[in-house]
């Protein structure tokens, strides 16, 4: 009988399997529970609350999705494109419906929502990539965190997507800093006597200076890379090119089909935090009390203005 509730299962058997006794990640485990409890709340608001079956099946299929990118993101420090893809094109599919039903929501100042929702997020995130490179001369943002505001603002429509980015920020702030403290550094392997002085780099006052290859590996993107990447995201050619490769690879100059060699071995800097699962968290936070928040930030603005 519990064979028939993972869960359960799972901790009947102390993360074990019933026949063979191999163990099973915990990973599992989490990924069930943390889904199951984010469909229940959609039900619960969606299905019970309000009687809104085309929102609650675009809000389950977008939390989920988001919660994927929890997990990969925080493991391997990537966000497919793929994925990323999938909850723009469910945020265009739930806008469709919502003309075809003829909702109001469909619209906001002339523009369907979803596209509104994707152009909002591609511009919050990708202006922060833009001036952390042009004032701080790195990396601010990564390009797959990009691409998934577009997707979150597709889902969520402006208002609620701008909401979700502010609940990131604070959820990165807070959990960041506690994964940090957590995370046990990983201790900088040795060099073997058979490594050549020249492969470790000069040496002064016993600390080891990076070699010329190592500064060029951290070099920042190009301005120009990252303006012709901001377009591509905002024309959406990087979905396209899911099914055109051709076209992705004459545009962003990479194979979206390409194997990432180095996932097996790479480890994350001891202070490295992506900040994508904390992207994914606010939008699913923004999704199941979306009435809440938004009946909040509306009180807030009539309290703030006076209107």
């Amino acid at each position: 009988m519990t064979d028939m509730v993972p869960l359960l299962t799972w901790l009947f058997q102390r993360g074990k399997c019933k026949y063979c006794g191999a163990k099973i990640t915990s990973r599992y485990f989490w990924v069930e529970l943390l889904n199951g409890a984010i469909w229940a709340g959609i039900w619960w608001q969606y299905l019970i609350a309000v009687g809104d079956p085309a929102k609650a099946v675009c809000y389950a299929f977008a939390a989920s999705t988001l919660v994927a990118i929890i997990f990969i993101d925080w493991e391997l420090y990537i966000i497919p494109d793929q994925i990323n893809a999938f909850l723009f094109v469910v945020g265009l599919a739930y806008n469709a419906w919502l003309y075809a039903e003829h909702n109001p929501a469909a619209t906001m100042n002339g523009w369907p929502s979803s596209v509104a929702g994707a152009l909002t997020g591609v511009g919050v995130l990708w202006g922060i990539a833009f001036l952390g490179r042009v004032l701080f001369r790195k990396d601010a943002m990564g390009h797959g965190d990009i691409k998934m505001a577009r997707g979150i603002g597709a889902i969520l429509f402006p208002a609620a997507a701008l909401i979700s980015f502010g609940l990131a920020v604070a959820l990165g702030a807070v959990l960041g800093v506690a994964q940090v403290l957590l995370r046990r550094p990983t201790p900088a392997s040795a060099p073997g006597p058979d490594v050549a002085k020249e492969d470790l780099g000069e040496q002064e006052g016993g600390l080891d200076l990076p070699t010329p290859e190592a500064e060029e590996e951290c070099e920042p993107e190009s301005i120009g890379s990252l303006l012709k990447c901001g377009l591509g995201y905002i024309l959406c050619l990087d979905v396209i090119g899911l099914f055109i490769p051709k076209l992705y690879k004459a545009w962003f100059n990479e194979d979206p089909f390409a194997p990432i060699e180095d996932l097996e071995t790479f480890e994350a800097e001891h202070t490295m935090i992506p900040f994508g699962p904390y992207l994914a968290l606010g939008a699913i936070v923004s999704a199941v009390f979306e009435t809440q928040l938004l009946r909040g930030l509306r009180s807030y603005w009539h309290w703030a203005t006076g209107n």
